[in-house]
């Protein structure tokens, strides 16, 4: 089945089935308009895909070998150059697109930059959105427009979405206060550990759309990315929550975003693909 907005481009390379009977359904957002330090995320899908190459798809953590799992890949969004909220419309209508003619199914969408991440949260609709981010993307408007990518998390919350935020280590004095009045739960990076994750988490209704922000991590894991910030999050940190939510909350759809960089095997791209195998194969461990 042809979707609404995508078309094709380089795929995940194992054996894949069609959309209609997937669990997994992978859409790549190669949108860079509102970068505001350094360029690429355009390049994200590409770069994660190629980066998978490099990975057995058989996950020893989980004795789960994703190339059995119904794992399909729509190709990548066909963007509105230049604008945030038409390319988040043609995310947003094509998750739609999908859910109706498979509802099982969980979106994986694979960036891009972050400010695409609330098309698919408008689709799903979800009680929860769980980021990993190196910073609060809770401002009204940056460089005048309210769908920059430092504006996502805002976005997000006012469509009564609750909100928790890990590995946070940016914001500004605006945005921590918004976050306070409001009530949106962060944990900033140098205090951040599984209990405090889980204490935080543990209420929040579901479904739950998970993001991580490729930013969130150690800037030794990610040196392409569009906005970095030293003083991250480990590779396993960030599993070891996944794993968490994937046996705890029902998931209503994941992301990687903000994979920026012009080069095959990309660092950046090659933690994004082992994380994204991770999630699959933690997901497959727990629904056959």
């Amino acid at each position: 089945m042809d979707f609404l907005y995508t078309y094709e481009t380089l795929k995940l390379e194992f054996p894949l089935v069609g959309p209609e009977e997937a669990k997994f359904v992978i859409l790549g957002v190669p949108f860079d308009g509102t970068t505001s330090f350094k360029p690429g995320a355009r390049f994200g899908p590409t770069l994660i895909r190629h980066a998978t190459l490099n990975l057995e798809s058989y996950i020893l953590d989980y004795d789960v070998d994703i190339a059995e799992l119904p794992i399909a890949d729509i190709g990548d969004v066909a963007v509105v150059a230049g604008d945030p909220r038409k390319t988040a419309d043609r995310v947003r209508e094509t998750v739609e697109e999908l859910k109706r003619v498979n509802p099982g199914a969980i979106p994986i969408l694979l960036g891009g930059e972050h400010s695409q991440t609330l098309g698919a949260v408008e689709a799903l609709k979800p009680a929860s959105y769980v980021v990993f981010d190196a910073h609060l993307d809770l401002r009204e408007s940056y460089e005048d427009n309210p769908y920059n990518h430092a504006c996502v998390a805002r976005r997000i919350g006012e469509l009564g979405v609750r909100e928790a935020m890990f590995g946070i280590r940016s914001g500004t004095r605006e945005e921590v206060e918004y976050a306070e009045r409001e009530g949106i739960a962060w944990v900033h990076a140098r205090d951040y550990d599984f209990d405090a994750f889980v204490e935080l988490v543990k209420p929040l209704p579901e479904p739950v759309y998970l993001s991580v922000d490729i930013d969130a991590f150690d800037l030794s894991l990610v040196p392409s990315t569009g906005t970095p910030e030293a003083g991250g999050l480990k590779f396993w940190d960030v599993v070891e929550a996944v794993e968490w939510l994937v046996e705890n909350k029902r998931i209503a759809g994941f992301d990687i975003m903000e994979v920026a960089g012009s080069g095959l095997g990309d660092v950046t791209a090659l933690t994004a693909a082992k994380l994204l195998f991770h999630f699959i194969g933690a997901m497959g461990k727990r629904r056959p």
